[in-house]
């Protein structure tokens, strides 16, 4: 029998032990989605609540922002932002169901929710309260055509989607900071449920990435700074 290389070995169980650990890790998290939620729920907006501490994000639709406002027939602005989280505490009375489906960037959990055997989130749609987020879900796309045919809701008028909305706010934003950066400074280090993230100014989220310096987010003028700082390097 030839001798046992020693360091290979340990090279082995260290690669094994990492392996289990990554295992152990991603049981966990599908075991967290596997969890139904129940219980009395706290409207935070149109697509979002609070159930006895998880805060959920309805799968698969996107409401109007707070500060949205939309025009009706006759051209006359309405607060479609707060219509939206109206009919959201009007849909969620009373003892919910959620069914976890996955966790966005911002660590909330997406779910499907019910009242008894209403979805609400086909509810929302159904009203003209919200979006079908087709980004993410063609599932209620259906049921938007339906609402829109029948000009409910947001429909009764002109309403620009959410997305949109939050992506020209963001890019204000952006501006605005940027033209106020001390140094010209371009590298936008955020913090994430991924952690210290940099983002280069030709990256794909760079443009929608918002930096909070209240919450420890902070810009860097070189790739050096910020990864002396912590930071990694987004992956696109």
């Amino acid at each position: 029998m030839g001798m046992v290389n020693h360091k290979s070995m340990w090279r082995l169980v260290g690669a094994c032990l990492s392996l289990c650990v990554l295992a152990s890790g991603s049981l966990t998290a599908n075991a967290a989605l596997a969890v139904t939620l129940s219980g009395v729920a706290r409207v935070i907006d149109g697509d979002t609540l609070d159930l006895d501490g998880t805060r959920i994000r309805l799968f698969g639709i996107d409401a109007p922002e707070h500060n949205q406002t939309c025009t009706d027939a006759r051209g006359k602005k309405w607060d479609c932002g707060s219509f939206a989280t109206q009919s959201l505490r009007a849909l969620t009375k009373g003892n919910l169901r959620c069914e976890p489906l996955d966790q966005d960037r911002y660590g909330r959990t997406v779910a499907r929710c019910f009242n008894g055997q209403n979805d609400i989130n086909a509810q929302m749609v159904a009203q003209g309260a919200a979006f079908a987020y087709r980004k993410y879900s063609k599932d209620y796309v259906t049921i938007e055509a339906r609402a829109e045919a029948r000009g409910v809701g947001l429909w009764s008028g002109e309403a620009e989607r959410p997305d949109s909305f939050r992506a020209q706010h963001r890019a204000a934003a952006n501006t605005a900071v940027a033209s106020s950066n001390d140094g010209g400074c371009r590298i936008k280090g955020n913090i994430s449920k991924s952690g210290h993230i940099y983002h280069m100014p030709h990256q794909k989220f760079y443009a929608e990435t918002s930096i909070n310096t209240a919450q420890g987010e902070r810009w860097f003028c070189t790739e050096a700074e910020a990864r002396a700082a912590g930071w990694r390097r987004a992956k696109r």
